[in-house]
């Protein structure tokens, strides 16, 4: 019998008061009958919209009808057949903004709990020592994957599965890219992650960390070397900063730094791991994606004791996912909304001592059709802060498009590519994700990684290399 609730049924969660003081995993999951309960709304309409609003084109009404069926192991390889990562993607996907936007469920009531069906049906499956197929016939046909993040991962699982031989290089020592330095524990834990990267592996595909491509080989030796097709999937890893005074202070991290120190270094597990990072009593955080959230909600966890999120325009405005600005104020985070900073001030030796900032009024919408902030006159005034963050956004890492001159580049860095096919201006090399787009969602960069290794086959097919 169909479950018409008009809202989903509950996520276990860990009490506000006690997970602002931990990185373990905020939201618990379901149990198999909390799942099935959940299932049991969806309608399985005939037109399948939720499908169309998913990246990587998920078949959703068929693994959740498993699920109501008790199916869970067959609703994970449903899932898998297009899609390579979904313990990942059912915790870190905007639902809210694709598959589910699109849920008829949603029209007079929630939609159904799509990311958190997918999430079990994954979580589920390892649990119970469940992995993805093992390795096909290979090909006599090499592509380089540069990257190992989501768009990566996702292009060499999709080569592996066609039957390529497939190698990721990838510049850290742990592969997973911003799936492990960028996204916090307590939203994807990374033990979770690597899970996901063995699955890989067990395809077939080889990956080489400490790689530094554009240093250590470029893309023209990869090709040289016997490569028949490249793609890249480096991301969006060069910070942006304000260009205000004080930047340069002790105490100020760019957030890529803050949560590469935190994730991949481990450093919320110091003194276990050698990676210290200095919150002190006030930490303001500023900017108003899920990387401010993620930031902000860390530093709450390593002992700050007010932690602020400082936005220029209004929580309206604001580009975070509603979950996660819901479960920051949960924890205590302060906003300081339609506030700019333009100073950041120092001690004598060099330190943080606080932030001057100046209120703001929203004005006539911008180019990205949000309301443009401008300065309230008289306004100025100082936080007093001893750490601060910024997390306005990150650009493409030059490295490699300056190694590669035949390879064409937007003015703000980012690769130039067929929209149809990933492919670049230079034969045989592909691109997608952040370095394509610009910092955007994981799932996007898994649509792009997915696209691009279709091209990658038909090129290859049609005898090139």
């Amino acid at each position: 019998m169909a479950n018409m609730s008009l809202k989903k049924v509950s996520m276990p969660e860990q009490k506000p008061e006690e997970r602002n003081k931990n990185f373990k995993e905020v939201a618990l999951g379901y149990t198999k009958e909390m799942a099935m309960e959940e299932a049991q709304r969806c309608l399985n309409c005939k037109h399948r919209p939720c499908v169309n609003g998913c990246p990587v084109n998920v078949q959703i009404p068929e693994f959740i009808g498993l699920i109501k069926e008790g199916k869970f192991d067959e609703a994970y390889e449903k899932i898998l057949e297009t899609n390579n990562l979904p313990a990942i993607c059912g915790r870190v996907c905007p639902q809210e903004t694709q598959c589910e936007a699109l849920c008829v469920r949603g029209i007079k009531g929630e939609p159904v709990g799509i990311g958190r069906l997918e999430r079990f049906a994954a979580d589920w499956a390892m649990a119970n020592g469940k992995a993805s197929s093992e390795k096909t016939e290979r090909l006599n046909k090499k592509v380089a994957v540069i990257g190992s993040g989501p768009a990566g991962l996702t292009c060499a699982a999709d080569l592996a599965k066609m039957g390529y031989d497939v190698t990721i290089f990838e510049a850290f020592h742990q592969a997973g890219g911003v799936l492990m330095y960028g996204i916090p524990e307590f939203r994807l834990p990374k033990e979770l992650v690597q899970k996901e990267i063995d699955n890989v592996r067990r395809l077939g595909v080889d990956i080489e960390t400490n790689m530094v491509i554009g240093k250590v080989l470029s893309i023209d030796e990869i090709m040289e070397s016997g490569y028949d097709a490249v793609f890249i999937g480096t991301g969006a890893g060069l910070p942006r900063f304000m260009g205000i005074p004080g930047e340069n202070l002790n105490g100020v991290y760019s957030a890529n730094e803050f949560l590469t120190r935190i994730n991949l270094m481990k450093a919320y597990r110091f003194p276990e791991y050698d990676t210290p990072v200095k919150v002190g009593r006030c930490v303001a955080v500023v900017g108003g994606g899920n990387v401010a959230m993620d930031a902000a909600r860390s530093a709450k966890r390593l002992g700050a004791e007010e932690v602020y999120i400082v936005y220029r325009r209004s929580e309206k405005e604001m580009p975070a996912r509603i979950e996660e600005v819901h479960h920051a104020k949960e924890e205590g985070i302060i906003f300081k909304l339609l506030t700019n900073p333009v100073e950041i001030i120092g001690t004598d030796d060099g330190w943080v001592k606080g932030m001057k900032c100046v209120e703001m009024e929203l004005g006539e919408p911008d180019s990205s059709g949000r309301r443009r902030p401008v300065v309230k006159e008289g306004s100025e005034h100082v936080i007093d802060v001893e750490t601060v963050v910024i997390a306005i956004g990150q650009s493409p890492n030059p490295l490699i498009s300056s190694t590669t001159p035949d390879l064409q580049v937007q003015k703000w860095g980012g690769i130039i590519v067929d929209e149809e096919t990933g492919a670049t201006s230079k034969p045989g090399v592909y691109a997608g994700g952040d370095i394509v787009t610009g910092a955007a969602t994981v799932i996007l960069a898994m649509g792009a990684g997915k696209k691009a290794a279709k091209a990658i086959d038909e090129y290859l097919k049609q005898g090139n290399n």
